[in-house]
């Protein structure tokens, strides 16, 4: 379950943050993508492409400054507990720092979208909504008529390639554990559909822009733990659960040169970083 305005960000900032031999690039052409991503759901003016850049120059140069430090000691963090056995429970707490980060990037960020959309014309902002319905309707089509086979067979291979990605080639008993692993899993996807959904109905609303909308959107942010369904989140911390143990597996199990693969990743991961926190503004 991810809202329009926190899969925005998240889109166009993991692409700056993912793939290290390509950050540098991408992050600093994050002034370029951004309009571009913001105009797949709605057509916008050439005012209101100057008014995001305008927005987004501040927002840039918070997250450069202010946040990439905090990523620096993540990677540390990462590569020190490579010295001795991974746990699955250091890797919940890794990741509980990138949500926390992304928790961040969230308020800040939602601030100058918010500006954005009270520059929207009404049907800009219908066209806008429309295409979330839309692009809800092609995730049901895409992922709905999929098997549990299919379900557990494509998140095995997204497990493998994010491995490999790291690790380079794994050896069998690698692939085993991430072939346990996904069977494992509990199916997410209709319950991802059914909040998502549920997300929209009360995006619109509140899109309708009456008084106080904004920060009927903030608290609607803020409030997200407690909309969401039990069930739904039982399952995310049980899939969660799952790969953690998973990760800790092969990273306890990775071979010498898989070891010099991912401590060269990370400190690539490192001089990129370093480089955008040189670059200042």
């Amino acid at each position: 379950m991810r809202q329009a305005i926190r899969s925005t960000l998240l889109a166009v900032l993991l692409l700056g943050l993912v793939g290290c031999s390509s950050t540098t690039f991408v992050y600093n052409r994050l002034d370029f993508i951004i309009p571009w991503y913001v105009g797949k759901y709605v057509d916008l003016s050439r005012d209101q492409k100057k008014f995001l850049d305008s927005q987004l120059a501040p927002f840039l140069s918070w997250h450069r400054n202010e946040e990439l430090p905090g990523y620096l000691s993540i990677v540390d963090e990462i590569e020190q507990s490579l010295g001795s056995e991974v746990t699955a429970g250091q890797i919940s707490t890794l990741a509980g720092r990138f949500e926390e980060a992304w928790l961040r990037i969230e308020l800040r960020g939602l601030e100058w979208m918010l500006a954005l959309g009270q520059e929207l014309s009404r049907e800009q902002m219908n066209e806008f909504v429309a295409s979330l319905r839309e692009k809800q309707q092609e995730y049901k089509e895409e992922y709905l008529p999929r098997s549990d086979e299919e379900y557990r067979e494509e998140a095995y291979d997204n497990l493998e390639d994010s491995a490999q990605d790291f690790l380079g080639r794994l050896d069998w008993g690698q692939r085993t554990t991430l072939e346990e692993a996904a069977a494992q899993l509990q199916r997410s996807d209709g319950i991802w559909l059914r909040e998502r959904a549920l997300w929209l109905d009360r995006l619109e609303q509140i899109l309708q822009r009456e008084a106080r909308w904004q920060e009927a959107v903030r608290e609607a942010l803020r409030n997200r733990e407690q909309t969401t369904s039990a069930e739904y989140q039982a399952v995310y911390e049980f899939n969660s659960g799952v790969i953690y143990q998973a990760l800790a597996k092969l990273a306890n199990t990775r071979s010498e040169r898989q070891d010099r693969r991912l401590r060269k990743r990370l400190d690539d991961l490192r001089e990129d970083i370093e480089s955008l926190i040189a670059r200042g503004d």
